[in-house]
């Protein structure tokens, strides 16, 4: 009976740990206003149908669209969704998810055909992760050579610096890859270990006015200031570097 017990308690407290933390966890974190007041999300046509004003008006300051995907996914939501986002008078910028399966080069071309550039934009960002990616796992060499691949017509292309966006199993994989390049990090409801981001993704079910369901919480790395440095549209045929702040 007494062991009995004692697996009854121990299982109330699990459960109970299991239930505060799935509270917490869907709870609407934020991190520190006054250290980060500059607020974005970033969509895909997974969000559907985004009401951008009423977005804008819930304290969101820029936009990261998802436009490609490989060497010829176009994500269906891009050009509305950059659009209407432009109107409702937030900063918007353009992110593609990164395939092993597909050559650097076609995947820049893919890119640079969809995204205008007659425009201000923010920094173009590259997502490079396991999840949702071919199984085929390149070696640090090989997507070294293919990441170049991409990022050197892309960078030419819109004169600014992309950022990089890699979650952390393949952060780990391929840390000399992406050392020394400007990072997007994921990190849900607590602090990064270190400030070397321009973007901090905190939560990955957050909720905005104007959109259904559950959409990516991110701050930015600096005030007001350097979302307008990064937006700014860079001289013709002059590269612009990411602002570093301290």
């Amino acid at each position: 009976m007494k062991n009995r017990i004692v697996f009854w308690a121990g299982g109330l407290i699990l459960a109970c740990l299991v239930a505060a933390g799935v509270y917490f966890y869907f709870q609407p974190f934020s991190p520190d206003r006054s250290k980060y007041p500059v607020r974005g999300i970033d969509v895909s046509h997974h969000q559907r149908q985004i009401d951008w004003r009423r977005v804008a008006a819930d304290d969101v300051a820029f936009a990261i669209i998802k436009a490609t995907e490989g060497g010829d996914h176009v994500d269906d939501a891009f050009a509305a969704n950059l659009r209407e986002a432009r109107a409702a008078g937030l900063a918007v910028g353009a992110y593609h998810f990164f395939t092993f399966c597909r050559p650097g080069a076609d995947q820049a071309k893919n890119f640079i055909s969809v995204v205008p550039r007659g425009q201000a934009l923010l920094p173009p960002v590259v997502d490079i992760e396991f999840v949702g990616n071919c199984p085929r796992r390149p070696s640090p060499e090989e997507l070294s050579v293919e990441l170049s691949a991409f990022l050197g017509p892309v960078e030419a292309a819109f004169s600014k610096t992309a950022i990089l966006y890699v979650t952390d199993d393949a952060a780990r994989a391929y840390a000399g890859q992406i050392v020394g390049r400007p990072r997007w990090v994921r990190s849900l409801a607590l602090q990064p270990g270190h400030d070397d981001w321009i973007y901090w993704q905190y939560h990955d079910s957050g909720r905005v006015d104007g959109i259904i369901g559950d959409v990516d919480l991110n701050v930015l790395q600096g005030g007001q200031e350097t979302l307008t440095t990064l937006f700014t549209a860079p001289p013709e045929s002059m590269p612009s570097e990411i602002p570093r702040t301290p």
